[in-house]
């Protein structure tokens, strides 16, 4: 198969291809947001998972990885609070300092989000071949170890993750500090 160039050489059209293709993507993380997390905005969303990601982080270094003021980060947290999705607890090491971790409630939400999108993902995968499946899981995995190791623009302020889930050139966390571990 030989591959269409385009203005910039052939890492245009494949891009523009696979932006085409992410859509449908995107329409099924969406849908299985709304019906799932109906309740929730996609800010309070995107801080629970990264609650979820680095447990017991804190509300500056929340505010950070999430791209928010600290007022606003707090403020929201005060409403997952409410709504039953997070628990403050005093850190261990600075009593003034408040520790972020996920409730029972968020942890059901996050799964049954993860089951939806995959149910949704399985009945297109469905239609598929066995060879485009295989493609798909082939490329993707390549796609994601290429974007772990730092080779996308880790510059533009993208979150990347080491397998472990430690992000990549993480500002909110000084080098030599071990990371958070995933509590899922």
């Amino acid at each position: 198969m030989t591959e269409e160039r385009g203005p910039r050489g052939p890492e245009t059209s494949t891009s523009a291809a696979l932006d085409e293709a992410a859509g449908t993507l995107l329409a099924v993380w969406e849908a299985a947001r709304e019906r799932t997390t109906s309740r929730l905005s996609s800010a309070q969303l995107r801080a629970i998972m990264v609650v979820e990601q680095y447990d017991g982080i804190n509300l500056r270094r929340l505010a950070t990885l999430t791209d928010m003021l600290l007022s606003s980060a707090s403020r929201l947290c005060d409403r997952l609070v409410a709504a039953g999705m997070l628990e403050r607890e005093p850190g261990r090491y600075d009593r003034r300092e408040i520790s972020l971790h996920l409730t029972p409630a968020a942890i059901r939400l996050l799964a049954e989000l993860r089951a939806d999108r995959r149910h949704r993902l399985e009945r297109i995968l469905a239609g598929m071949s066995p060879e485009g499946r295989a493609a798909l899981v082939r490329g993707m995995r390549e796609f994601d170890e290429v974007g772990r190791r730092g080779e996308a623009t880790v510059a533009e302020g993208w979150p990347m993750l080491q397998p472990s889930g430690e992000r990549i050139g993480d500002p909110a966390r000084p080098s030599g500090e071990p990371p958070v571990a995933r509590t899922a």
